[in-house]
């Protein structure tokens, strides 16, 4: 489902009219961010049809989609989306990081879900646009940003069970304080033993919003168990850490190691997760991608192998996880201070992101 070759898109820009919007803007923008509370003023939006492709693309004002009740999206969730951040640097310039990497993934999102792909460049284009317009909504306060969230959806009005013929892409974005609303602490993990995230040969190395429903009620009881997030081990033998449900997963050896589970088809590919791969090696750290048991953490932990975890994704970035909790054992202790190798690349990894260090591995572009 290749778009052919084609000249880039033309955008029709009509900014939006409401004459509220700045005075809404400034009021967010002074008050508690949060993380997906408010939206900012436009979207962009972009239609595909098979045999015709990609085609007017817009950006317009943020508000309500128009879908017929029959669209495949309602009924069989063809549907994925990303997640990027743009920042605001000192200069007042406005960079993101890693696009391509983002719009790669969203490409091959879109191939396990029969969806269109986009091109990559008229990816990153669509965030340019957006920022061309909501500039100002890009906050500048320490450990803020815009979040970007693309998200390609089947618009096709059919029940049948097929690859829809339709489809639109659209992206919103909302200024991001921290993920968590204790900021940069470490946090408690619930450890799911009942449910798994993806299947083998399923959709877990997608980006789709099915991946995430079947999170929701495992996070429900990580929730009641006082915990922050929801650990997921692998659907086949039930005892291999996979990911959160959210995020990525490190551990952190005393001999100089730095240790994720390795990719297995139900493990997301996460930008930011490579992108710690690739500073922990600069660091000398010796980094391993391979099958890490929930045995091999608890044993680790207690013997003093393992001395750091922590957990990673764009909108988080990287979280300390203090413990790990499930039916009769708890890892770790959440009151324990966030660990050095941790806070270290999570440091650097913004310090980049933020404009404060150089960016060696061309991971940047400005959009404005």
């Amino acid at each position: 489902m290749n778009a052919p070759a084609a000249a880039p898109l033309a955008y029709q820009v009509t900014p939006s009219t409401d004459p509220g919007n700045a005075e809404r803007r400034a009021a967010v923008l002074a008050g508690e961010l949060g993380f997906g509370k408010h939206m900012t003023d436009h979207m962009v939006s972009i239609a595909w049809e098979a045999g015709r492709g990609w085609h007017d693309a817009r950006v317009h004002a943020y508000g309500p989609l128009a879908l017929d009740p029959a669209a495949a999206v309602l009924h069989y969730g063809q549907e994925i989306f990303e997640g990027i951040k743009a920042y605001r640097h000192a200069d007042g310039s406005i960079w993101t990081f890693r696009p391509q990497a983002n719009g790669e993934r969203l490409q091959r999102s879109a191939a396990r879900l029969a969806l269109p792909k986009l091109p990559v460049d008229e990816f990153v284009e669509s965030l340019r646009q957006l920022i061309a317009l909501d500039h100002e909504w890009v906050p500048s306060a320490p450990e803020t940003s815009l979040y970007f969230r693309p998200f390609m959806i089947a618009t096709e009005a059919f029940l049948g069970v097929r690859a829809a013929q339709a489809a639109s892409y659209h992206v919103i974005a909302s200024p991001a304080g921290a993920y968590f609303a204790k900021g940069v602490a470490p946090v408690s993990i619930w450890l799911s033993r009942d449910y798994a995230r993806a299947a083998k040969g399923g959709t877990g190395a997608a980006k789709c919003g099915g991946n995430y429903a079947a999170s929701l009620l495992p996070q429900q009881e990580a929730y009641a168990q006082g915990c922050s997030q929801v650990l997921f081990l692998d659907p086949v033998e039930g005892k291999y850490l996979e990911e959160l449900g959210g995020m990525n997963v490190f551990l952190v050896y005393a001999d100089g190691r730095i240790v994720t589970p390795e990719l297995s088809g139900s493990i997301l590919e996460g930008i930011t997760r490579s992108s710690i791969l690739q500073l922990a090696r600069d660091r000398g750290l010796k980094v391993e991608e391979r099958k890490v048991s929930i045995d091999e953490w608890r044993d680790g932990a207690a013997s003093g192998a393992i001395t750091e975890a922590f957990a990673c994704g764009t909108a988080a970035v990287i979280t300390p996880i203090g413990e790990i909790k499930g039916d009769g054992f708890t890892i770790g202790d959440v009151n324990a201070p966030a660990g050095e190798v941790t806070m270290a690349i999570r440091k650097e990894l913004t310090d980049i992101q933020y404009g404060r260090l150089p960016d060696r591995h061309g991971w940047l572009l400005r959009l404005r």
